[in-house]
């Protein structure tokens, strides 16, 4: 969803460039190193933030990890240093660029999840190739994940979770946990799931949300 452009958010990004990258060169590796006090923890990145209700708590509930808000809007990135620093959450970076560059951005096997919420759909057949699960980004996912590591996907939208599902099983993924009805499972992922904002206004309204978390790793 397209955030209506706020003066402020970018006033707020260009004045803390400790804290979020804007739009850097993709040819360049990114030295993470230096954007965390401790690069040892694991490494976790939500490609697609949007406000960053989701990416923030994560991080304030786990000060044991790190966490990378990968975010094209700068609207939305701004949103999300506003919370960052509200809440002094140094674990936290914000990556404003464009997720089809994700493997320029990170080393090969330095991440142990990559979350994919409530993502565009993009409906039409003749933009299937911008879906954040089409082939092209799923090989770019493994390329960035530890051979353990797993992919997260949530959506209220049908359609794109069937495509999901569909084109995970093509690459050949492995489903861990599969879910039509998230908010009323009994499982342990359920009971332990963070909410996006979009996801607390869709659940609200009483539309199921989609889950699976797959990984790549050859059993």
């Amino acid at each position: 969803m397209r955030l209506r452009n706020k003066p402020w958010a970018t006033k707020l990004v260009a004045e803390h460039p400790e804290s979020v990258l804007d739009r850097p060169d993709p040819k360049r590796k990114i030295d993470w190193t230096k954007r965390f006090s401790d690069f040892s923890k694991p490494l976790e990145i939500e490609v697609g933030s949007g406000k960053g209700q989701f990416i923030t708590t994560l991080a304030q509930q786990h000060p044991e990890k790190n966490f990378i808000a990968l975010e094209l809007q700068m609207t939305a990135a701004g949103m999300i240093l506003r919370t960052k620093l509200a809440k002094g959450l140094t674990n936290l970076q914000i990556l404003c660029a464009d997720a089809a560059n994700i493997n320029c951005f990170f080393a090969p096997a330095s991440t142990n999840v990559i979350y994919l919420n409530f993502s565009d759909p993009w409906s039409k057949a003749r933009h299937e190739k911008r879906r954040l699960t089409y082939h092209t980004f799923l090989k770019k996912y493994q390329e960035v994940l530890q051979p353990s590591g797993q992919l997260e996907f949530k959506t209220d939208n049908a359609g794109l979770f069937a495509y999901s599902l569909k084109s995970m099983n093509n690459y050949g993924m492995n489903f861990d946990f599969v879910s039509v009805d998230l908010h009323h499972e009994q499982s342990e992922f359920a009971k332990t799931n963070v909410e996006t904002e979009y996801e607390h206004k869709f659940a609200a309204q009483g539309n199921p949300i989609y889950a699976v978390h797959a990984d790549f790793e050859v059993k």
